[in-house]
């Protein structure tokens, strides 16, 4: 297992579960009952348990075979009927209570002694709906692979039928996942020989990087490494209850406010962000005189494909919470985070990882020891903007209507806010930690509030 993925495992507690997750509404096709779309669903349980996907069979382990690191097994228990659950919601079953339910069982930790996923199929929805709640572990796949995989068990055909289960869906995910057991002597020679050709080359340009990105951090001007972030009423120690909000609106809209600000919409999501979350502060008299500054997540990978592990990499932006105009927010964001490109497209990827590691080292620490809030956090929160679907998706008929994405509050870091597009639409996911922010559902009526007001300027 990398170092990268395995941080996710030792860096976990009950307080810090380090899973992400997404919630998928699906609406029957015509002539199909809830009911009906359920007892399709509940047959694949009986289905033979090695069609599942090999990612899925996967369990940690760490032993002296991997010399105490954490590295991968296959399960050779594996029970699919312990992964994949139903629940009914009470009624009336509203959007609401579903997302609380929601809510519960992400701060839930997945148990370590089997493969690190569930799936929930949740019924009683009063509109006649039913979801799917999924959570898979950190360590097997970042949020870009996560929605890959689910991308991969459904289908742009509405009349295609006899399809797998989602956690069947895995052919994608046959020929590219890696070795979970036994030793290929040849194999690790060569790459041992072929890490080391590129750590010669990498090594010449990691002082130069490193240069780079401390200018960039002490300029407050965008790249992997922030200095200080101002303290805020969510940068504390977190327990593990949840709180969970969601929001949708036409994707149209804020690819229109980028188009006339020259901006990309992931510029705009940092933008909604920064408006809701000065105006969340300001009505708590919270709001600090020194900007908030998010940790944006890079995806590192171009491939199409659902991908095992963690490729990612960070840059810090502030937001321009201290600003009153919503337009000098986005101008100033667009900023640095065009700047904070060009800085990571200077590197090479081992130089990426390298910086954003050290960006992300006080998390890391707070995770392994703890927040201390005496030290000021190197940024407020984590800002994530997903590219889920661009058209239409079914599963067996079933009309994907909406996914809302879940992710991972983690010490020190109370909120974190993630967006998912699917289809013409795209949603806001705000998870934050129920001690720190118990009214954190108020952050998305701002963050709409916030997409008028770019709307104007």
């Amino acid at each position: 297992m990398s170092p990268q993925d395995s941080l996710f495992l030792i860096g976990e507690s009950r307080a810090n579960p380090l899973h992400v997750s997404a919630v998928q509404l699906f609406s029957a096709p015509e002539g199909v009952d809830a009911d009906g779309l359920r007892e399709m669903f509940v047959a694949r349980l009986d289905a033979d348990a090695s069609d599942t996907a090999p990612l899925l069979r996967r369990r940690p382990i760490r032993s002296l075979t991997s010399f105490g690191q954490w590295a991968w097994t296959t399960d050779e228990r594996f029970d699919v009927e312990h992964h994949v659950r139903r629940t009914a919601l009470p009624s009336p079953g509203s959007e609401r209570v579903l997302l609380d339910l929601c809510a519960r069982l992400h701060a839930l930790p997945l148990e370590r002694d089997r493969p690190l996923w569930e799936m929930h199929l949740i019924e009683g929805l009063s509109d006649g709906r039913f979801a799917v709640y999924t959570k898979i572990h950190h360590s097997l796949t970042d949020g870009v692979g996560a929605v890959r995989l689910l991308r991969a068990a459904l289908s742009d055909d509405p009349a295609q039928r006899d399809m797998p289960a989602p956690w069947e869906a895995g052919s994608a995910w046959n020929a590219r996942a890696p070795r979970t057991s036994g030793f290929d002597a040849a194999a690790i020679s060569s790459a041992v020989l072929r890490g080391a050709r590129s750590a010669v080359g990498d090594a010449a340009g990691m002082v130069p990087a490193l240069a780079s990105t401390m200018t960039h951090a002490l300029g407050e001007t965008g790249g992997p490494v922030n200095v200080a972030a101002p303290q805020t009423i969510f940068n504390v120690s977190i327990g593990s209850a949840r709180r969970y909000s969601a929001r949708t609106w036409p994707l149209e809209r804020l690819r229109l406010v980028a188009k006339l600000n020259d901006a990309s919409i992931n510029d705009v999501v940092l933008a909604m962000s920064s408006g809701a979350l000065r105006a969340y502060l300001q009505e708590r008299n919270a709001l600090p005189d020194r900007s908030l500054v998010a940790m944006v997540p890079v995806s590192l990978s171009d491939d199409a494909a659902p991908r095992q592990g963690n490729d990612v990499g960070v840059l810090m932006c502030p937001l321009g919470t201290h600003l009153d105009d919503p337009a000098e927010r986005l101008a100033g964001i667009s900023a640095c985070m065009a700047e904070g490109k060009r800085t990571l497209r200077s590197m090479s990827g081992t130089q990426i990882l390298a910086m954003s590691a050290l960006g992300a080292a006080p998390v890391g620490a707070s995770l392994l020891f703890g927040h201390q809030r005496v030290v000021r956090p190197p940024f407020n929160l984590i800002i994530s903007n997903v590219p889920g679907p661009k058209e239409p998706l079914y599963w067996n008929g079933a009309r994907l209507d909406a996914l809302y994405p879940m992710s991972v509050p983690v010490a020190g870091q109370g909120l974190n806010i993630t967006s998912l597009s699917n289809d013409d639409s795209i949603t806001f996911g705000v998870t934050a930690c129920r001690r720190a922010m118990p009214d954190a559902t108020m952050l998305t009526d701002h963050l709409d509030r916030e997409l008028t007001a770019l709307e104007s300027v």
